[in-house]
């Protein structure tokens, strides 16, 4: 079988997603007993591996980070009828697009971070690039599927009057899409390297720290843990949960044991008699099941501590013996008024 023919990347001016087109090969009429797909194939010079997407279509919409190279690889695939229901690959073939890059690379932000907060804002930091005059203005723009157009930040951070960061409100459209970000500068005799980068909502997402942490012991000394999701739109059967337990072990050493739960709000832990829980904290992130990565948030705040059965047993009998010791105090001056 033939290659596509005619294979084109355009850039409709947003931000890094470029429109991939190409041709049937010539031949193509003569397989109607078969079905004919394409292996597209596309990364940024450097990357190491490449994105696969197998389609139907002439034409794709992909993220690239435009600062760098954009290559592409395209194969016809054949399969069915005509070939023994055998799939058959062509030869591919190959592009790759630049868009003109001005300013040194120094002048570039740096450390550029985002954080997808309980899935309801985005968070964006930066610093300024190397070579960055005083009186540098920085901008940041995002689209996504959907967006007509791409669209500037309206609510940024600053640090003595400069732009180093942006909050996005309002993504939920944006979830599980490609976001194409540019940081753009300007000065006044200067031209900056614009920063340009594509995220996936869902492998940024940060939840809040889990609520209303309860712990109780049962009389078989079983270890309760309970706790509910946290707040925001982060959704529930997203998250995975990493229960901590301080373990006193004498002469002042502490052992942190951990255990993970997938969704579950509840744990039983069973324990040995000797050990005594000092401390026990909960965090969650976003499971496989949801993303590929994620960020863990902070651990509760309060520290539960669960005594021994031993201790309780003495907190009793010292509570018991203190109320006998006041009882024989009261009779003891009764009977020294009554003699009086």
């Amino acid at each position: 079988v033939a290659p596509p023919q005619d294979l084109q990347i355009t850039d409709p001016g947003l931000l890094g997603s470029l429109d991939v087109e190409w041709k049937p090969p010539p031949n193509v009429q003569t397989f109607n007993e078969c079905t004919v797909r394409y292996k597209f194939e596309y990364r940024n010079t450097g990357d190491r591996d490449w994105k696969v997407i197998f389609t139907k279509k002439l034409k794709l919409r992909v993220g690239f980070d435009l600062s760098r190279t954009a290559e592409v690889k395209v194969q016809t695939l054949l399969e069915g009828w005509c070939t023994d229901d055998v799939e058959v690959q062509s030869d591919g073939i190959y592009a790759t697009f630049q868009v003109p890059l001005q300013g040194k690379l120094e002048s570039e932000v740096q450390n550029f971070h985002c954080i997808y907060h309980d899935w309801e804002y985005l968070k964006c930091t930066w610093q300024p690039g190397l070579l960055t005059p005083h009186d540098v203005h920085y901008g940041l723009y995002y689209w996504y599927e959907g967006l007509g157009h791409a669209a500037q930040c309206d609510d940024y951070i600053q640090d003595h009057g400069i732009n180093v960061g942006c909050m996005l409100q309002n993504l939920s459209q944006a979830e599980y899409k490609d976001l194409s970000i540019c940081v753009n500068g300007s000065a006044a005799a200067t031209l900056l390297r614009p920063l340009y980068v594509t995220l996936r909502l869902h492998n940024l997402a940060k939840p809040s720290p889990p609520k209303q942490l309860a712990v109780s012991m049962s009389a078989s000394e079983e270890l309760h843990v309970a706790w509910s999701p946290p707040g925001g739109k982060t959704p529930p059967q997203c998250l995975e949960y990493e229960v901590q337990l301080a373990e006193d072990q004498g002469e002042a050493k502490v052992a942190w044991t951990s255990v993970s739960t997938q969704m579950e709000t509840a744990l039983t832990i069973p324990r040995a008699n000797q050990s005594h829980i000092s401390c026990v904290r909960v965090r969650g992130r976003t499971n496989i099941f949801c993303a590929d990565q994620g960020f863990w948030s902070g651990w509760t705040q309060e520290c539960f501590s669960v005594s021994r059965k031993e201790d309780k047993q003495l907190f009793i009998l010292a509570a018991v013996i203190l109320s006998l010791s006041s009882s024989l105090i009261i009779f003891i001056l009764i009977g020294q008024c009554k003699k009086r």
